[in-house]
């Protein structure tokens, strides 16, 4: 459970601090700090209307007079009974001490059911607390936003079906964790989710501004201010969108957008956006040109365009405009990769912009556990807490579960990943604490097709603790398989040996060191120079021996010529690298299926893995208990 005392401790002082402030800051106008995400000064094109000034006090003002006279216009009545309202309202019903309890001690209760175009589900909810019905009508959208996607056309029903589902699924606002999404589905799932998010930031905003002209009219009129208008969190952002690379979060920005075209809209700043976060000028991108079948196509999909993982922005929302690289602290949605935003915090010295995040969205988390896993955990660990500073939040607009340090247990999640992996499991499993519940979707794999006479050899080893498995990995490597590899005038060269994780390889590769065989290596760390002088050696048969990570592969993507052997030190997370890396061998002319061997060493722990390859029936029989 929470600390009750350290989260007391922690509010009295910010409380106390905030006391010896004079005045106290209203939702609007904000006038941002000299802090994250300054404007640079940007060359207008010819034809572009300037860009509003971010840090103009003038336009935060006329922002907050716009918004608070065309919230009047709203077409939508309060409705006591929407989705955002029983979940994020300043009641929740189903946040109870029990509620709580059962998610810090893991006690779910746990339901199969199939959800439409998303498949089978595996549906969790705390012991002792019913959130309600998982699977409702409609998808909760405000009309005024879902005018854009109603009107579209030529959309393929499939693809309609999905999105109804989807939509349907977060309406309930329940954490969602796609396991299985496909690079062919990233587009209309985008657009769906994006629409969810948009609506959620609209909904919020429309409260407050509600409750501004409830308060201005009471003043007006002399009355007391009514007391029932909890509804802020500490500072402003509540959406955060976690990706991997620039070109992730420009087609994130764009599916946004799609929801808010013009003229009913103004996209502020959205040339300096694509000028940072699209290709340079005149730059080719060799995986999108490139003729189809030159390259895997989930290779394309995951780095055609600019893929620099250290980034961060924030866009703010308004009635009538979209306005991206605005201040943190004034803004609605973050979207960072974990590394940009780790050093922003490390920076700051402070997270307080992450206090009040009630939406999480993390996609092509396949890709984030190639990149440094440490930097997402590192994010996560500064969600959703008591900020250090006040930043003059007005706390008596806070939620009381804010107050009360709960917000993480009302946070929804939504999770999109190719595959599954131990880590995003973990991360399923333990950070997810949504007192209305989770939902996970299965899929059963078919075995990965390989070429046809290729005998595949699946070598299992015992572990019966996972804490063990890497020592054990290594040990039943060096003194059961290698030896015998090494016996073996055949298989002792022209030898792949495929390491998933880097800190396997760097233990592979100190133990080749000690042995008196000819061999080189290629890791994500590798040089261009490195990595054409290791690819001609053992080509050429000058070493008998590579070492390969699988991050190098994911990167890399080359073919790999002068294969007979391949050794697979545990079964990789991609198994399409595991078909590439057993076609590699017919590059070569007169290769017979018979001169090439595949061993893969595994056990249970590795059924994620081994799942995809071997296929969900055949992972069972090798996994089960001898």
């Amino acid at each position: 459970m929470v600390d009750e005392n350290s989260t007391t401790t922690r509010l009295l002082t910010l409380l106390n601090v905030s006391a010896t402030k004079a005045g106290k800051r209203k939702w609007e106008p904000y006038v941002p700090a000299d802090k994250l995400n300054k404007r640079k000064s940007v060359k207008l094109m010819e034809n572009e209307s300037p860009a509003i000034e971010e840090n103009s006090e003038d336009v935060q003002m006329a922002d907050a007079v716009q918004e608070q006279e065309t919230i009047i216009e709203e077409d939508e009545t309060e409705d006591t009974t929407d989705p955002y309202e029983l979940h994020f309202g300043c009641n929740c019903a189903h946040l109870s001490e029990a509620a709580r309890s059962s998610v810090e001690k893991r006690a779910w209760h746990h339901t199969k059911s199939s959800r439409g175009k998303l498949g089978p589900t595996y549906e969790s909810v705390p012991e002792g607390c019913d959130p309600g019905a998982s699977i409702k009508g409609g998808d909760a959208i405000l009309s005024r936003l879902k005018k854009p996607w109603s009107s579209r056309k030529g959309v393929p029903k499939a693809q309609v079906d999905l999105q109804n589902d989807l939509l349907s699924t977060l309406s309930t606002h329940r954490d969602l964790y796609l396991s299985s999404s496909s690079w062919e589905l990233k587009k209309p799932t985008r657009e769906a989710i994006s629409l969810h998010l948009l609506n959620h930031v609209t909904k919020k905003r429309r409260r407050v501004l509600k409750n501004n002209e409830r308060i201005s009219n009471a003043s007006k009129a002399g009355n007391e201010p009514p007391e029932d208008v909890q509804d802020q969190g500490f500072t402003r952002p509540s959406v955060l969108i976690l990706l991997p690379f620039r070109s992730s979060a420009l087609a994130w920005v764009n599916a946004l957008t799609t929801h808010t075209p013009s003229p009913d809209y103004q996209i502020e700043n959205y040339s300096r956006f694509t000028s940072e976060y699209g290709l340079p000028p005149g730059a080719i991108d060799k995986l999108a040109t490139a003729d189809p079948g030159t390259y895997p196509q989930d290779h394309v999909e995951t780095f055609k365009g600019n893929v620099d993982d250290n980034f961060r922005v924030g866009i703010k929302l308004t009635r009538k405009s979209v306005k991206l690289f605005t201040e943190f602290y004034g803004c609605d949605i973050i979207i960072a990769s974990p590394l940009g935003l780790r050093q922003s915090i490390q920076k700051e010295k402070n997270a307080d912009y992450l206090s009040s995040i009630e939406v999480l969205l993390m996609d092509q988390l396949e890709a984030l556990t190639m990149q440094n896993w440490d930097h997402v955990k590192f994010v996560l660990d500064h969600l959703n807490k008591i900020p250090k500073e006040s930043h003059d939040t007005d706390f008596s607009r806070t939620k009381p579960w804010y107050l009360d340090g709960h917000s993480e247990y009302l946070r929804q999640s939504i999770l999109l990943s190719a595959y599954e992996t131990p880590e995003t499991r973990q991360l399923y499993n333990a950070r997810l604490k949504n007192v209305a519940g989770k939902i996970r979707t299965e899929k059963r794999w078919s075995p990965i097709e390989v070429p046809e006479g290729v005998d595949q050899n699946f070598v299992r080893f015992e572990c019966s603790n996972p804490k063990d498995e890497a020592d054990k990995r290594f040990n039943y490597f060096t003194t059961q398989l290698l030896p015998t590899i090494l016996k073996s005038a055949v298989q002792s060269s022209n030898t792949v040996i495929f390491v998933p994780s880097y800190f396997d390889f760097v233990r592979v590769h100190n133990h080749f060191r000690k042995l008196t065989v000819s061999f080189t290596v290629l890791s994500e760390y590798s040089s261009n120079q490195e990595i054409s002088r290791a690819r001609q050696a053992f080509f050429s048969g000058q070493k008998s021996f590579l070492i390969v990570t699988e991050r190098f592969h994911f990167y890399k993507r080359y073919k790999i010529r002068g294969i007979r052997n391949i050794v697979f030190y545990g079964p990789p997370d991609h198994p399409e690298f595991y078909q590439e890396y057993l076609s590699y061998p017919f590059l070569d002319d007169g290769i017979d299926s018979s001169d090439v061997t595949c061993r893969m060493l595994y056990s249970k722990y590795d059924w994620f893995r081994l799942e995809r390859i071997a296929g969900t029936e055949e992972a069972l029989e090798l996994t089960k208990s001898l």
